[in-house]
C-alpha cells in the first residue's frame, strides 16, 4: 500500500514515520513540498498513492485568535482541497481533528455526534476542516484527539519536565480534565485504520483519547512521580491562569465507537511515560 501523508515534523507525523507497517510504502511531505498555506499546492500533490493521511495542521492554540487567516487556510482549506483531490482519484483518506470542535460543557465524555460549538479561533478552523472533508465526497476517517504528548515537539510532557527540574513548585489548572493521548499510539491507530480503510468502506468521524481521564495539574503530578522529581504541584482554577483562548473544561471523549469498528481500545497514557521521560532525558 502506498500512503501519503501531510506533515513531516510535527509529533503524529514523526511517529507515523518511525511506525511504518511492513507492506506499506510511506511518503511524508513536509512545508517544502506541500505548504499548507497554498491549499492547490497540497492538492497537486495527491498522487501516485493509495491511501492520505492529513497529519499537518496549525496546532498553536492562542496565536489562532491573532493569525485567523492562516490558521483556516492550514486547517479548512488545504484540507478541503486535499480530500477533494481525494474524491477525484477515490482516495480513501485519514483527517486528524480535536476536541477544541467541543464547548467543554458538562463532565459527560462527548460522542463523535455530539453538537459542535468550538470556543475559539483555532477550533473554528479545526471544525471547518472537518466539514470540508466530509463535504468532500472522499471516503474518509475524521480521528478527534486530545492532549497529545510526545518525545518530540511542544507539548505539556516536556514542558513540565523542563520546569520539573528548573523549580520546587509550580501551578497548574486542575479544573480542565480530559485524555492524555501518546503519539504513539495514534500513529498505531491510524496506521491500523489504514489498513483497514482498503479492505473496506468503513468510514466516518470517530474519537481516540488516553485513558484514564485526568486534570492537568493530575497529569503533572503523574509526570514528576515517573520521572522522579521533587517538584510540588498545586491546583489551580483556569481562572488564575488566563490565556488568549480559552480551553474546554471537559474534553473528555467518548471512545467506543473505534473499538466497535476498528478493534482499537484507548491506551494508558500511564505506561507510555517512563520511555517517552528516558527518550526525554537520555
Amino acid at each position: 500500500m502506498r500512503v501519503l501523508v501531510f506533515g513531516q515534523t510535527g509529533q503524529v507525523a514523526l511517529e507515523l514515520a518511525r511506525s511504518v507497517p511492513a507492506g506499506v510504502a510511506a511518503q511524508f511531505l513536509g512545508r517544502d513540498r506541500a505548504n499548507l498555506l497554498h491549499p492547490q499546492t497540497c492538492a497537486a500533490a495527491v498522487q501516485n498513492c493509495d491511501l492520505v493521511i492529513n497529519a499537518a495542521a496549525w496546532t498553536a492554540v492562542d496565536l489562532a485568535e491573532t493569525e485567523q487567516a492562516s490558521a483556516q487556510t492550514i486547517n479548512a482549506e488545504s484540507p478541503r482541497a486535499i480530500a477533494q483531490a481525494c474524491a477525484a482519484q477515490n482516495l480513501p483518506m485519514i483527517h486528524i481533528s480535536t476536541d477544541y470542535v467541543f464547548d467543554g460543557a458538562g463532565d459527560a465524555p462527548f460522542v463523535p455526534d455530539h453538537p459542535t460549538a468550538p470556543l475559539g479561533a483555532y477550533g473554528r478552523s479545526k471544525l471547518a476542516g472537518e466539514t470540508a472533508v466530509r463535504d468532500s465526497g472522499a471516503r474518509h476517517v475524521i480521528l478527534r484527539t486530545s492532549w497529545v504528548f510526545s518525545a518530540h515537539g511542544s507539548n505539556f510532557l516536556k514542558t513540565m519536565l523542563r520546569l520539573g527540574v528548573a523549580r520546587d513548585s509550580l501551578t497548574v489548572v486542575a479544573d480542565q480534565i480530559g485524555g492524555p493521548t501518546p503519539a504513539p499510539a495514534i500513529a498505531e491507530a491510524i496506521w491500523q485504520m489504514a489498513k483497514a480503510l482498503q479492505a473496506s468502506q468503513t468510514g466516518g468521524t470517530y474519537h481516540f483519547s488516553g485513558a484514564p481521564d485526568i486534570s492537568w495539574a493530575g497529569f503533572a503530578r503523574a509526570i514528576m512521580q515517573a520521572a522522579n522529581l521533587p517538584c510540588t504541584i498545586t491546583d489551580i482554577p483556569t481562572s488564575a491562569y488566563p490565556t488568549p483562548a480559552r480551553r474546554p473544561a471537559n474534553s473528555r471523549l467518548e471512545c467506543s465507537s473505534l473499538l466497535r469498528d476498528f478493534a482499537i481500545t484507548r491506551p494508558d497514557w500511564r505506561s507510555a511515560l517512563p520511555a517517552m521521560i528516558q527518550e526525554i532525558t537520555q
